[in-house]
């Protein structure tokens, strides 16, 4: 069976203090409330600057310098500054960008002049985007930039004013003058989620040499929801993604699934790819404004800095089997099912259990496993606890339950066939997949064989339905394409018809002399 394989990843992260400050969910919620909130008064001081979200070992392993299993060897907390790593902004996956660039991708990916960037800071767009790989080499399209009195006249009204470091810059503009759904805030988040992704599939085309023309299709599958008071999530990222990077044979939809969604969306690409329906099919999502400083009101309470200060990204390309890419098995899917129940024991089981039973493997069959993979240090000072390590844990029992390991391996197992959490609370970007990069690296250097994706979802925040929801898929390491028996076509089978009876002729004329 030819399976379709992961041809390449990508991680970004864009560090965005001021956009936070301004526009996460935990900061516009205070402030509506209470304005001289002591929190709102506290936040300054507890942000990073660039250079220590650069050098924070989570972040180093979510873009590829360095392995996640390599954050067991340095001591925490990760934030301290005796602890943090001595590594670049660009890794082997991806980067992390600071706010300034970043401005300018928002302004680029912009198409309905909504971004008001000011004069000045557009006169440094050149300079600015100098030194950077994808931004030096785009026909960035920034523009002169407005007058500081034009940015201040559209804040004062309804504008997102933009700030960088503190000093305003620019701002966002509405869409609409009555609909909700292309408000300021609105067309702001949508906007980052947009450039976002798009600087992911860039570093995705960047770092596996990939010509984006031979892309066929993209699937979006963030958190935030694009459309109008007639649509509300009508969307569609995709296409839009899918212009802004060059992609002009491409097609695109959007996939929403809360955290679960980038499960989805790679099975479903992977699907679309073995079927023959495409052969080249990137998953990709950007960040979530509303999940920046989430739990920052934890993270001052405890007199940490506010670890949530970055928006991020991926994109995967799932293609044809290469002889050389791991493998995406697709015999081995877990699904949770309606009928599953939500108890913690019933959804590992649908994810995990079911589908390696039903393909005569067991729970230690899987080297590694990637679920919820939450940076512990944002988490556990909201009171969420260590998420990966309890989903370790509850896989371990199972395997102790079945017969899979003995009880005093239980331990043991969560440390080798687990990891330490490194992805940002941005919803749908820990679910599973930051870890599929660093499979691909460890497959490749012989290190592990068998990695399962898990992506879970809480489909009770709509406030449509208590159901939870998962969907869970193996990636394997590739040993290369097996010989394919060559497939005789309809002209060599008359052919051969008429040889054998050419030759049945000659046989009986042979007989009778």
């Amino acid at each position: 069976m030819e399976f379709p394989v992961v041809k390449g990843s990508s991680y970004i992260l864009v560090h965005t203090p001021d956009i936070l400050k301004e526009a996460g969910s935990t900061q516009t919620t205070t402030r509506a409330k209470n304005p001289d909130d002591e929190y709102l008064k506290k936040i300054d001081s507890h942000l990073r600057s660039f250079e220590e979200v650069v050098r924070y070992a989570p972040n180093q392993a979510y873009i590829g310098n360095i392995l996640p299993d390599k954050l067991n060897e340095i001591d925490t907390p990760w934030y301290s500054e005796e602890n943090l790593l001595d590594e670049d902004r660009f890794g082997s996956l991806g980067e992390i960008m600071p706010e300034k660039e970043f401005y300018l991708l928002l302004k680029h990916v912009d198409v309905f002049d909504l971004v008001k960037l000011s004069r000045d800071f557009s006169k440094k767009a050149e300079e600015i985007a100098a030194d950077h790989p994808i931004l030096k080499e785009m026909d960035l399209d920034i523009g002169e930039g407005e007058d500081m009195a034009e940015i201040e006249k559209l804040t004062a009204a309804q504008a997102e004013p933009l700030y960088l470091d503190g000093e305003l810059i620019g701002c966002v503009k509405q869409a609409h003058e009555t609909d909700i759904n292309l408000s300021s805030h609105v067309i702001l988040e949508n906007l980052v989620g947009k450039a976002s992704a798009v600087l992911a599939v860039k570093n995705l085309a960047l770092k596996h040499d990939i010509d984006m023309e031979e892309i066929d299709y993209l699937i979006e599958c963030s958190e935030e929801a694009c459309g109008d008071i007639n649509q509300r999530g009508g969307g569609n990222f995709a296409k839009a993604i899918a212009e802004m990077v060059g992609c002009v044979n491409a097609n695109g939809s959007d996939l929403r699934s809360f955290c679960a969604a980038p499960a989805h969306a790679l099975v479903n690409a992977a699907a679309l790819v073995k079927a023959g329906v495409y052969d080249n099919v990137i998953v990709a999502a950007g960040g979530s404004v509303a999940k920046l400083g989430m739990n920052g009101k934890d993270h001052v309470k405890k007199d940490l800095p506010i670890l949530e200060d970055t928006l991020g990204g991926f994109a995967i390309l799932v293609s044809k089997n290469d002889g050389v890419s791991p493998l995406i098995r697709t015999d081995i899917i877990g699904r949770h099912k309606v009928g599953t129940g939500s108890s913690p024991q019933a959804v590992i089981s649908s994810l995990v259990t079911e589908p390696l039973d039903k393909n005569n493997l067991s729970i230690k069959d899987i080297d590694k496993y990637s679920v919820e993979m939450q940076n512990p240090e944002i988490t556990k000072p909201a009171g969420a606890g260590n998420v990966p390590e309890s989903n370790y844990k509850m896989i371990a029992a199972l395997g102790v339950k079945r017969g899979d390991l003995e009880r005093e391996e239980l331990m043991e197992f969560v440390k080798s066939h687990g990891m330490p959490g490194f992805a940002p609370t941005q919803g749908h970007i820990p679910s599973g997949v930051p870890f599929i990069g660093p499979a691909a690296e460890m497959m490749k250097k012989d290190m592990i064989d068998k990695a399962m994706i898990i992506g879970k979802g809480s489909l009770f925040l709509g406030r449509m339905t208590n159901q939870f929801d998962g969907v869970s898929f193996v990636i394997e390491k590739n040993k290369g394409i097996a010989e394919e028996k060559r497939e005789v076509s309809d002209k060599e089978i008359k052919n051969m018809i008429a040889d054998a009876m050419r030759q049945m002729a000659e046989n009986l004329l042979g007989e009778t002399e």
